[in-house]
């Protein structure tokens, strides 16, 4: 996954190095709590004195772990080291305050959170970057004109801004609901072994959230309830779903057959090793295979929802891996796509060329309309279009020389459609007479 287009500061979110970090902050933050309170006997200046000393080393914490197996008791382990290592012999120790009142999953869960913000901060910018350079493609091709296909089938003109245009809408609604799931998510617990508080102040809580930027859990048991998790889970599957939307649709688009837009191929880059003529879409190809990765680890949080009564650690380990991946991965896809949309190739001529592909048949919607304004039924309008359509397809489908679409309604004697009237529907432009409306709103768009 590292690479050169992966940025380093994903990785360090869920990095130990950053973990055991914001672990040291929020037992810090505790002590500073209790001292302010005064109802136990740290003292503001011991809580100073933690805040100076507190340190730890990763691999001094690793090496303990192997011995405890268990992650927090080695990292306080560590830590407490540091505190007291230039403490006279004989005094009190001051580490002996740390984690007091407290259990793991305070440490571990209102860490997880606090990490979670961290990486969901990044996620929100590299949404609004790629959403502003969608905004900003569709209208810098607002007027090319390109065929616009359902069902993989030629429909009727559209313009590619238009693609470019509702990539940014579907960004801008992912970008609300990372900004959501990051409010969501963003709580922390110290609240003792089942939620009771038997052991510490809730204003032990109510401190350390209110310095990290977190709000304290209502109603903690022992662990914070892991829907927030999996709300988070399924928003970074909705966005990946989002920019596998994107890359799906310019792979399509640089097939050979229809070559309307291509990834940019840098000098140098090779295709193929057996066939150096191949531009393969392999960026774009490696961000829908990682979409399926965030969309499945979606499902595993979901599954981390239900837990044995107050708390098992059933959710843990799974939650470990799937969350780091699923961040990692989409950040990537960001990258990946912010350098493609902005670098994006265009083909305009192709776009015309496959515009004329069949022939006119792609104006057929508007024959119709213009049959039925002249005073037949439609059933009868739709009878005469049709059979003329099908007879200018089968020709194009076996590459024969022959009419076209229009030229076959001309020669028919049930058109009842003036030569002038056909000469405003086969204009493209007649079907784009009211796209104006969409750039206006699409010009209204924010991703501040």
């Amino acid at each position: 996954m590292i690479d050169r287009y992966t940025r380093p500061e994903m990785g360090h979110i869920f990095s130990l190095e950053n973990k055991y970090a914001i672990w040291q902050e929020i037992e810090v933050l505790a002590c500073e709590a209790h001292a302010e309170m005064g109802k136990i006997g740290i003292t503001k200046e011991e809580a100073a004195y933690i805040r100076e000393h507190a340190s730890f080393n990763k691999e001094e914490v690793d090496a303990i772990e192997t011995v405890t197996n268990h992650d927090v008791i080695a990292f306080l382990t560590n830590m407490g080291e540091y505190i007291d290592k230039d403490v006279p012999e004989g005094e009190p120790k001051p580490s002996r305050w740390v984690h007091y009142g407290m259990t793991s999953s305070d440490l571990g869960d209102t860490a997880l959170c606090y990490q979670l913000v961290q990486a969901t901060d990044i996620l929100i910018e590299d949404c609004r970057k790629l959403g502003e350079i969608c905004k900003r493609r569709a209208f810098e091709e607002r007027n090319t004109l390109c065929v616009g296909r359902t069902h993989g089938i030629h429909a009727e003109p559209m313009t590619f801004g238009m693609k470019f245009g509702s990539w940014a809408w579907e960004l801008r609604r992912d970008l609300d609901r990372l900004i959501d799931a990051r409010k969501n998510v963003a709580f922390g617990a110290i609240s003792g072994a089942v939620g009771t508080y038997s052991s510490i102040d809730p204003f032990v809580e109510e401190y350390v959230c209110e310095h990290l930027g977190l709000v304290h859990d209502p109603l903690s048991t022992q662990v914070i309830s892991r829907d927030h998790h999996a709300y988070l889970a399924g928003v970074l599957a909705t966005t990946a779903a989002t920019c596998e939307r994107i890359a799906t649709e310019i792979r399509n688009l640089q097939k050979t057959d229809t070559l309307e837009a291509e990834e940019p191929f840098k000098k140098g880059q090779k295709g193929s090793s057996a066939m150096p003529h191949k531009r393969n879409p392999i960026t774009l190809e490696k961000v829908c295979g990682l979409s399926r990765v965030v969309k499945a680890n979606a499902q595993v949080a979901f599954d981390n929802v239900a837990l044995w009564h107050e708390r098992d650690i059933s959710h843990s380990s799974a939650e470990r891996v799937a969350q780091a991946d699923s961040f990692i991965a989409l950040d990537h896809m960001f990258q990946c796509l912010i350098r493609i949309v902005d670098g994006l190739i265009l083909y305009p001529e192709q776009m015309k060329a496959n515009l004329n592909k069949t022939r006119g048949l792609i104006f057929s919607s508007k024959v119709l309309l213009a049959l039925v304004d002249t005073g037949i039924t439609r059933e009868e309008a739709y009878a005469i279009v049709q059979e003329n359509a099908m007879a200018t397809w089968r020709e194009v489908q076996q590459c024969e020389q022959g009419t076209t679409f229009r030229e076959k309604l001309e020669a028919d004697p049930r058109c009842t459609v003036t030569a002038e009237k056909l000469d405003e529907i086969f204009d493209p432009w007649d079907f784009l007479t009211r796209i104006d409306r969409v750039f206006d709103r699409l010009e209204e768009l924010s991703f501040a």
